[in-house]
């Protein structure tokens, strides 16, 4: 069953998208162009709201891995990916109430500045580089999600790699971080938007959404609830929850793109408010696109696409139903990629320039130190159009692979989870050392890659992953030789180990980065309490032991625990300032005591 391509007024569609997004660029640079700081262009001065922030985060992150994997994932397993909503809610409580007071009351543009100022410059130039080439790898798997994935509609795959690698790096380099945002908050609406025109459409034609359901009922797509605690089935309310709390938070925690746009915000009270906002847009496209899942099954459950070989990936799905079922609303179809694609770009917008603010603040400034703030400008906006075209050649690359929606989270996971638990030793233990901090960074890296490169070697056996039935009764199934392939021989480790849910890499290198960092650090000495910034430090602890000030200070290694901030910033400089002849020694102490300085009035 063949369906209709791309007329006219979907390319006219798509191509609105695009001009507005490079116009919203231009704005801003006309009205910036008096504010010629990197500051300016890497952060927006730090005097952005927390309304187009939240949109800008739920944008970059729910990419083309959602609008177009997620249906895919309930199309075949079932709706049970909507148990994501407690992750999300988790890593957000987690988010704004763990890491991002530390990040923000710091002072700093870059997370990785963090790492040096709590163990040393060796730590933070080895997380820096592990962050840059995870975010790349994430783009070659993205990019090619959405280029593979739309080319049912017949859309032109180069076309779209290089218009898009154009129009994301002309308003990143244009604009800065304010036009990230703006653009992010506009494509968040498009977004929305497309998932609405499909839903509103698919239920239409298949009987409203109680026969939707029931449909969904009968298919077993609606058992939700799997309390199996085997950490080897691919999806169970456990994995979900909590290899997905692990994985999002690796993304969410501490990755530079997220606290780079929440440290722009005004104030404390106004990042958080965005991280919160940000949560209820993460649940309205997760719940869209669970329920898109649902509509597909419903409409195909005579005659699967995949099965019956119309589509040659299940990525294909979802961009196959829309001109499926648009095929005589021409320039909807357009609508609908425009959908997929402001995923795309707001994630690579959002990647560039976070990408652009790391190399620029750990490795150019530390090289060198005495740039005017012209230089620092041209600077930025040079690494951004680098960057921009990597990007743009990654993608090309990816065009080359197969389906890999699994594989954008296990990336993440296996960097990202490491990276978790490099920030957590820092943040939550005390006595953690830069020794420690290394070695159990490389342990956790280690471990979360054996794991996953065994994973994708020997994939899960199919009783731990195997899709729910579809059916092709109705299909004129197409001509196809079926080839029977020799299994390959499986080590010992093939069914328990490499077999462990996708969603349990993020949570395996953040515990062996952690664990191994303390035995580390204990061995060769912890750290001493009073060598380290109060404001470096997240007192969790005082949640589980409030009743005792002598187990406190027990557990915080001597680390003074602040009263109001207001107060008594003012004596910790003091205390922690070293002397001015002395100050290029101690560089990191003034510049966290100036961000403290500077924060004091937002803490109240």
């Amino acid at each position: 069953m063949k369906v209709k391509k791309f007329v006219a007024w979907d390319y006219v569609v798509f191509a609105g998208l695009f001009l507005v997004c490079a116009s919203i660029g231009v704005f801003f640079a006309v009205k910036e162009r008096k504010k010629k700081t990197s500051k300016e262009f890497l952060v927006g001065g730090r005097q952005m709201t927390c309304g187009p922030i939240a949109f800008s985060l739920t944008s970059s992150f729910m990419s083309a891995v959602t609008v177009l994997g997620t249906p895919s994932e309930v199309y075949r397993y079932g709706a049970s990916f909507v148990l994501f909503f407690l992750s999300y809610a988790l890593v957000i409580i987690f988010t704004a109430e763990l890491f991002l007071p530390v990040f923000y009351r710091s002072g700093i543009t870059s997370t990785y500045e963090y790492l040096e100022l709590r163990f040393n410059k060796v730590v933070r130039l080895a997380a820096t580089l592990i962050y840059i080439l995870q975010t790349m790898a994430y783009f070659h798997f993205t990019k090619h999600l959405v280029f593979f994935g739309f080319a049912v509609t017949g859309f032109d795959l180069w076309g779209s790699v290089i218009a898009t690698g154009i129009v994301c790096t002309f308003y990143c380099t244009l604009g800065g971080l304010k036009a990230v945002v703006w653009t992010d908050a506009f494509q968040m609406i498009v977004m929305v938007v497309g998932f609405t025109t499909v839903l509103i459409r698919g239920t239409t034609l298949n009987g409203g959404t109680t026969k939707i359901w029931e449909v969904a009922y009968e298919g077993s797509r609606l058992n939700i609830f799997d309390f199996d605690v085997d950490p080897l089935r691919r999806h169970t309310f456990w994995t979900i929850v909590i290899g997905g709390t692990f994985t999002w938070l690796g993304l969410y925690g501490v990755n530079q793109s997220t606290i780079q746009r929440c440290i722009s915000c005004k104030s404390e009270k106004h990042a958080k408010m965005a991280l919160y906002l940000n949560l209820l847009g993460l649940w309205t496209v997760l719940v869209c696109a669970v329920f898109c899942g649902l509509v597909m099954y419903s409409h195909y459950k005579s005659c699967d696409p995949w099965t019956a070989e119309f589509i040659s990936a299940p990525d294909q799905l979802m961009p196959y139903f829309v001109m499926d079922i648009f095929s005589s609303m021409p320039g909807v179809p357009g609508l609908f990629v425009a959908c997929a694609f402001s995923g795309t770009l707001s994630t690579v917008a959002a990647s560039i320039n976070a990408l652009a603010t790391v190399t620029f603040e750990d490795l150019v400034k530390k090289g060198f130190p005495n740039l005017s703030e012209k230089m620092s400008t041209w600077i930025s906006k040079g690494l951004c159009v680098l960057y921009g075209v990597l990007c743009t050649s990654m993608a090309a690359a990816a065009s080359l692979l197969g389906g890999v929606v699994q594989a954008s989270l296990s990336i993440h996971g296996m960097c990202g989870g490491p990276m978790l638990g490099l920030f957590t030793l820092g943040i939550v233990f005390p006595c953690a050392t830069w020794k420690g901090a290394m070695g159990g960074l490389l342990a956790g890296i280690t471990v979360a890659f054996w794991a996953g490169t065994g994973a994708f070697i020997y994939p899960a056996p199919p009783t731990k992953s195997i899709p729910l039935q579809l059916s092709t009764l109705n299909c004129t199934l197409a001509n196809s030789t079926e080839l029977l392939l020799s299994p390959l021989r499986r080590p010992l480790l093939a069914d328990t180990w490499y077999s462990l849910s996708y969603l349990y890499f993020s949570a395996i290198g953040c515990l062996g980065c952690a664990i191994t960092g303390l035995l580390i650090s204990f061995i060769t000495g912890p750290n001493k309490g009073e060598d380290i910034p109060p404001v470096l430090i997240q007192p969790v602890c005082n949640l589980f032991c409030f009743w005792s000030n002598r187990l406190k200070a027990l557990l915080w290694c001597g680390v003074p625990q602040l009263g109001p901030a207001t107060v008594l910033v003012p004596q910790v400089y003091m205390r922690y300032a070293p002397h001015e002849e002395h100050a290029s020694l101690h560089q990191p102490f003034y510049k966290v005591m100036q961000g403290m300085l500077h924060r004091t009035t937002d803490w109240k």
